[in-house]
């Protein structure tokens, strides 16, 4: 299974995400031959371009007639039930549908029955929507997740006249998700993107850690100047994705313990947990040296650790903050070297091996049973890895 964390700090749309979607190596031919289904009055055009300085796949859907009729649910529930589609997309085709008519209902003082939309129930919408339901399908995306979203600023034409930005619908469907207003004066989030997004996304978070495959980008209909209009989803498996995993800084500096004292925590730490544990010389108040102590740790592991800081050495007072990483996707193949195991630790970024390296602890043991030196059974590993896995050095 996969997941898709959606960048979208230039807003989002249907169409952007389709377009990120698609990027992510969906045939466009099949998208187009799969909507056509719909036998409605659409041309769907696909394209690469840029906005400003960033490339991004383009969809654009055109109504071929000028003519344009509100639709009710119950026209769009039927349109639905009529397709070919799963029954996952249809779900949550409709899902989305009836997040619309409510929030419109809602916004205008309607009962749900007898709301109808407009630039929402149009056929480039149902495109918009159950497309991207049908590409999640195909993507085999479970989880969805995204950055707050930043709505723009402004004022949008609607059919209901000049409204501010964001618009009452966009406004309504928005509720309980984090947003902003940043940097452009125009309508960043639209009607159908809040819709999709308020229904499939699950965690709405900043940039969190993980690890991922491909990054999809898709491009919004207007190119402003310095500002890249473009939705961003980064796809990756679901077992890299965690989305309440934050990382912590916890530092102390002290100046009155031994170095046999702070060695000995080291040990403790890394059993309490700790990510990481280093020291560094720094110069104190009434110019005294003195060492910082450095422990990465995720959130549930803090208490345990600045526990133990106290308890072990001499601090008398800790700070600890967040902090953002980046880690990359690892893989660990064990291989033989002189009769011993020794694991080779495979890093990836966007899907290509950039880092391979044996395992230390593994290498100094091969080297004391052995009696040869560590740098030799290092370079022996990465031969034999070479050699068994048919790659060139």
């Amino acid at each position: 299974m996969k997941y898709v964390y959606f960048d979208a700090s230039a807003g989002l749309s249907g169409d952007m995400i389709l377009g990120a979607l698609l990027d992510l190596g969906v045939s466009p031919s099949l998208f187009k031959k799969k909507m056509a289904e719909l036998k409605l009055p659409v041309d769907i055009q696909i394209k690469e371009t840029k906005r400003a300085s960033l490339r991004g796949l383009k969809v654009d859907v055109t109504v071929k007639t000028k003519k344009i009729f509100p639709r009710k649910w119950s026209d769009v529930e039927t349109l639905i039930k009529k397709t070919q589609f799963s029954s996952t997309v249809k779900n949550k085709t409709s899902a989305i549908f009836k997040k619309l008519f409510e929030a419109e209902a809602r916004v205008h003082g309607h009962k749900f029955h007898e709301s109808h939309l407009h630039e929402a129930g149009a056929d480039d919408a149902i495109v918009d929507i159950l497309g991207s339901c049908y590409l999640a399908e195909v993507l085999n995306i479970s989880e969805f997740y995204s950055s707050p979203l930043n709505v723009g600023q402004g004022r949008v034409k609607t059919t209901h006249g000049s409204l501010p930005v964001p618009p009452p619908a966009v406004a309504e469907l928005l509720k309980g998700i984090p947003v902003y207003s940043r940097w452009i004066k125009k309508e960043l989030v639209t009607p159908t993107g809040a819709a999709i997004v308020s229904t499939l996304v699950k965690k709405f978070i900043p940039f969190p850690e993980i690890s991922y495959e491909k990054i999809g980008c898709g491009a919004g209909a207007q190119n402003f100047r310095n500002f890249p209009n473009i939705l961003r989803a980064f796809y990756g498996n679901k077992k890299e994705f965690n989305a309440n995993k934050r990382i912590y800084t916890i530092e102390t500096n002290i100046d009155d313990s031994t170095p046999q004292v702070l060695a000995a925590f080291f040990d403790r730490a890394f059993d309490l947990g700790a990510l990481d544990v280093f020291l560094t010389p720094v110069l104190m108040k009434k110019n005294r040296f003195a060492t910082k102590l450095t422990v990465l740790a995720e959130i549930e592991k803090i208490g345990a650790i600045t526990s133990a800081i106290f308890k072990e050495t001499s601090s008398i007072g800790i700070r600890y903050y967040p902090v953002e990483r980046h880690v990359l996707a690892r893989e660990i193949k064990k291989i033989n070297v002189l009769g011993q195991e020794v694991a080779i630790k495979i890093s990836s970024f966007e899907g290509e091996e950039v880092n391979i390296q044996p395992e230390y602890s593994d290498c100094f043991k091969a080297a004391k049973k052995s009696g040869v030196p560590v740098k030799r059974i290092i370079q022996l590993a990465l031969k034999e890895f070479y050699k068994k896995s048919k790659k060139s050095i």
